[in-house]
């Protein structure tokens, strides 16, 4: 990804993780452990990219382009696609609401107030905030609604469409051998659950890739036509996870070091999982900010019709504060890109400075 010339980067050695070299080994180890036999993997890192326009001249008359400026090819279906249009349904929301209504429908049978008493709510003397916003998600609460909603794509796929480069039967991620069984049943939420979250441990990610993995998941479910299905969820998951990490980390990703938490994992086959990623979503890795808002509010709504609730917390004067900071932060930021791109006025300025988070 790194590379101009190819899409791929396979160094000898990734200068970043001689620093870190204990680390990594100590992460491993917890993957094996997560993974209970056959059940886990885990992921490294890969060279950054940074989606800007890259021209590069060799010789006379040589322009390449950045990967996402390729021209996209014409036969992508019309109609709106969630990894795409923000105005478009979420996959997985549509898959888990005929689940929804079947809970709803039973507690409504059965009596079951669907409330739960231990879930605390605001009033006009306390008021309760959770610490997950669109910019800054909650890391456990994200992975696990995540994971969900790949459990809802598996639960409630068409069929069991695949392609050979996802197939661990052909592609398996460790050596221990893994029966047909295996296969022929759906991995419950806990076990992705685990198998995604031994990942980002390792790999030191935050909220946001997940939510990103996500979008490339739904886009390569879309574009390539075909499903998730339990001969093919793990390598579907840690391909987004590699590409999310690749395409929007401000440091150096490398496949190497990917390949160090998976046993039965080669350098050229991590390259090759890319590749053929990329490829079947047409290598369309942006994401604006409206799409990833839309996703963030589903899998909010998908945990919340799910019972899953982030930690809520009494909103007293000393998280005011630091409330207040960050709000002052995140417009300084504003005020700095503004003046950057020269499209701050003075008023915008004196605006700025006089914004208040909160008022005692």
């Amino acid at each position: 990804m790194g590379n101009i010339l190819t899409c791929c980067v396979c160094p000898k050695a990734s200068p970043e993780l001689h620093q870190h070299e204990g680390s990594v080994c100590h992460c491993e180890s917890e993957t094996y452990e997560a993974a209970a036999g056959d059940l886990i993997a885990g992921v490294p890192v890969a060279a950054a990219v940074e989606p800007g326009e890259v021209t590069f001249e060799a010789g006379e008359g040589l322009h390449m382009y950045h990967i996402c400026e390729r021209e996209m090819p014409e036969d992508i279906p019309l109609e709106p696609n969630p990894s795409d249009h923000p105005k478009a349904s979420t996959i997985f929301l549509r898959k888990s609401q005929t689940d929804v209504q079947e809970k709803r429908k039973s507690n409504y049978t059965k009596h079951v107030s669907t409330e739960h008493f231990t879930q605390q709510y605001s009033s006009c003397l306390t008021i309760f905030l959770d610490d997950s916003t669109v910019s800054q998600p909650h890391l456990t609460m994200t992975l696990k609604s995540v994971t969900l909603a790949i459990y809802y794509h598996i639960k409630k796929r068409d069929a069991d469409r695949s392609l050979g480069i996802f197939d661990e039967r052909l592609h398996p991620l460790t050596r221990k051998e893994v029966l047909e069984e295996y296969f022929k049943y759906d991995p419950e939420h806990k076990l992705i659950f685990r198998f995604v979250h031994a990942l980002f441990k390792a790999m030191r990610l935050t909220a946001e890739f997940a939510i990103i993995s996500l979008i490339y998941i739904e886009r390569l479910v879309s574009y390539a036509n075909i499903d998730i299905c339990p001969t093919n969820w793990k390598r579907i998951v840690l391909g987004a996870i590699l590409l999310a990490s690749k395409v929007w980390s401000d440091m150096a990703v490398w496949n190497e070091d990917y390949c160090k938490l998976f046993e039965n994992t080669t350098v050229e086959e991590m390259n090759e999982l890319e590749r053929k990623f990329l490829k079947l979503i047409n290598y369309n890795i942006n994401i604006t900010s409206s799409v990833y808002s839309r996703f963030y509010f589903d899998l909010h709504t998908l945990a919340h019709n799910n019972g899953l609730y982030s930690p809520v917390y009494l909103l007293d004067r000393e998280r005011a504060g630091k409330l207040e900071a960050f709000s002052r932060m995140e417009q300084d930021k504003v005020f700095y890109n503004a003046a950057k791109n020269g499209s701050l006025s003075a008023d915008d300025l004196i605006h700025l400075q006089r914004a208040k988070a909160i008022l005692f």
